[in-house]
């Protein structure tokens, strides 16, 4: 399934070459799982599925028939993730909507970085800050949502802290630098060894509070 194939044409015996897709590494694998195990609407759910069945080597028109799509719409949704990452899959209909202001948002940075330069933190997870932002700002946002705002912030994921001070100090600057080893969710109606685990959230990616 991997690499170069060649499927016969019955009709002209013609050999219809066919390359497996490329997939830049803006997150492993077990983070693509994460991501779609946590996405908040279905077709977020297919376009995550597209990405990982194509890192796995998967050939688009595999991929296609699994999931019910064109070709096309399988190489157009990988396309959008090679170039932007996680931002090139969300639905861009309503357009790229902030849920935050430029002040908020810089509050929002102000907090992250402090948390990343106390070594007494312990062990955190993006979805501790579900409740700050909502407490704060008036914001709720599901985790796939919380997790697009901290990559356009420049953040990649929140990460274990270092427990005691005499441990190594450069471990405080991962915070925006290291991804999480998150639990392994097997993706939807996708074989895979890992069994689910964790919640998922039902907020929408960023609504105003009432």
């Amino acid at each position: 399934m991997f690499g170069l194939r060649c499927s016969v044409d019955k009709a002209t015996m013609a050999c219809d070459k066919e390359v497996a897709m490329h997939v830049v590494t803006h997150h492993t694998l077990e983070e693509l799982q994460h991501l779609q195990d946590h996405a908040d609407r279905p077709a977020l759910v297919l376009k995550w599925r597209a990405v990982i069945l194509a890192r796995r080597g998967w050939f688009a028109s595999d991929i296609a028939e699994a999931l019910g799509k064109s070709v096309r719409t399988i190489q157009q949704w990988v396309g959008d993730y090679n170039r932007e990452g996680l931002s090139g899959l969300r639905d861009r209909r309503g357009g790229n909507r902030r849920y935050l202001s430029d002040e908020q948002e810089q509050q929002l940075r102000e907090h992250l970085d402090a948390l990343a330069k106390d070594p007494h933190q312990g062990v955190r997870h993006a979805g501790e800050l579900i409740p700050f932002i909502e407490q704060h700002f008036g914001v709720t946002y599901s985790l796939s949502g919380l997790y697009e705002l901290l990559h356009r912030l420049g953040y990649v994921w929140l990460m274990p802290r270092p427990r005691h001070e005499k441990n190594d100090p450069q471990a405080v600057e991962a915070f925006k630098k290291t991804p999480l080893r998150l639990c392994n969710g097997s993706p939807r109606n996708i074989p895979a060894n890992a069994s689910k685990c964790g919640s998922r959230t039902k907020h929408a990616s960023g609504s105003k509070a009432r």
